[in-house]
Order: C-alpha cells, then structure tokens, then sequence
C-alpha cells in the first residue's frame, strides 16, 4: 500500500511570528484519516519569524527530533540540555517521564525555517534526554546517512524505539536505491527540492506513506534545485 501526503493538503496554523504546515493531526488541526504513521506522531515545518518561538511547555513520553533547513534555532530545557541548531545538524530531546522546553529563533534578523519531529517511544517514563548531532552534507550526498537509530549506531543520535532515521541529498539526475522490507512501514518525506520516487514526482513538503511494499525503488533528483529527503524506517 502505497498513501500519498500532498504537502498542500497539510493542515495549516498561523500566526504572527509562526507558519506551520502539519503533515498529520497535531493543535486546532484535526483530520481523523491522518493521525500519524505507526510510531511516527508528527512532522511539522515550522518557519519562525526573527525573535519568535515556543515558550516553554511541557512534554512526556515523547522522542523530539528538530531539522533545520535555514537559519538557526535555539533550545533550552528543564533538564539542563541547550544548544543552537543549524543546517546539517539535528537535535533530539526524549520528554521521558516529563520535560519543560522551549524553541525559538535565534536570530533577531532572519527567519528559522525546520522540521519538528515526534515519534512515539517503546518504553514510558525512562529519564528525560538530550542530544545533538551535526552530520557533514558530503556523507549525505548521493547515498544514505543514518541521523538517528535505536544504539546509535555511526555516531547516529540514539533515540527510544525500533525505527530509524536516514537522510540523503540528491543533485538533478542522482539517483540513489531504495530497498523495502515488507515487514516495516517507511515514510519518505521530502524536505527540500523536487525528486522522482519509483517514477513518482515528489516536491517540498510532499510525502509517500509505504506499507507492505517489498522490492527496490529508485529515487532520482529533479530539476529544481537540490533534493533533500528523509526516510523514516519504522516498525509495523
């Protein structure tokens, strides 16, 4: 089975410091067809205004990835862990048993344009966590790059469940392979630029659900502009 997320068919929230498009049910934006992906809960691409952000709020039980694609964003939480986020690398933060934690645009000048991310964990109340990881573009180019998994593993972030997170960056005409067990569910969300998934023409904001689907693929980048793409690889 194969679902499509057209990225203009996202819910949609305003307002005077943010804009943000949700890939699935999260805030005053309901859709009970789009509740999340297996353990993958949220994918929010947020464009925060110079100065702007999230004042601090409260989350448990919950692993949160941030990807940054322009500008930097700053964090702070109850636990001690802070940092500023820019382009190329990625943050993660598990609420655990309960974290306060706030984001916001560290520059008063430009806006911070990124990904946040929640997947469900496979454990509860385990200590709240946090790290962050910048990953070298060159190991992302034309092949996959392993950003977050359950051990870490490649100097990965290590999160709390049996999924992973991999990235690669396509130039016009690269191609990269793609091979599906049909024990596992992928989504393959593309954060920039434009690429063909399996003869499928994906742009910026675009996703493929995939589900039950064994055999390879192959991505290739289009023509407009640089293609930068995530895939989710999560259990059943």
């Amino acid at each position: 089975m194969i679902l499509q997320r057209p990225a203009a068919a996202r819910g949609i929230a305003r307002t005077d410091w943010l804009e943000s498009r949700h890939t699935f049910s999260f805030g005053h934006y309901h859709d009970p067809q789009w509740m999340g992906f297996g353990p993958l809960r949220v994918i929010n691409e947020d464009r925060v205004a110079p100065g702007g952000g999230f004042a601090p709020h409260h989350h448990a039980n919950m692993e949160i990835l941030s990807y940054v694609l322009a500008g930097a964003l700053a964090h702070r939480d109850s636990g001690g862990g802070g940092g500023v986020l820019r382009p190329g690398e990625v943050q993660w933060m598990s609420a655990g048993h309960g974290i306060d934690h706030s984001e916001f645009n560290e520059s008063q000048d430009a806006p911070v344009h990124f990904l946040q991310i929640w997947i469900q964990p496979d454990r509860v109340n385990a200590p709240p966590a946090y790290a962050q990881r910048g990953f070298d573009p060159a190991a992302r180019r034309g092949r996959w790059a392993t950003l977050a998994s359950p051990d870490g593993a490649g100097d990965s972030l290590a999160i709390r469940q049996q999924a992973w997170l991999r990235g690669s960056v396509l130039d016009a005409g690269q191609t990269l392979a793609l091979e599906l067990d049909p024990a596992r569910r992928y989504w393959l969300h593309v954060a920039q630029g434009e690429l063909l998934a399996d003869g499928r023409p994906l742009a910026a904001g675009d996703a493929l659900g995939i589900v039950g689907e064994g055999g390879h693929w192959t991505l290739a980048g289009g023509d407009a502009g640089r293609a930068d793409v995530l895939l989710f690889d999560l259990p059943q």
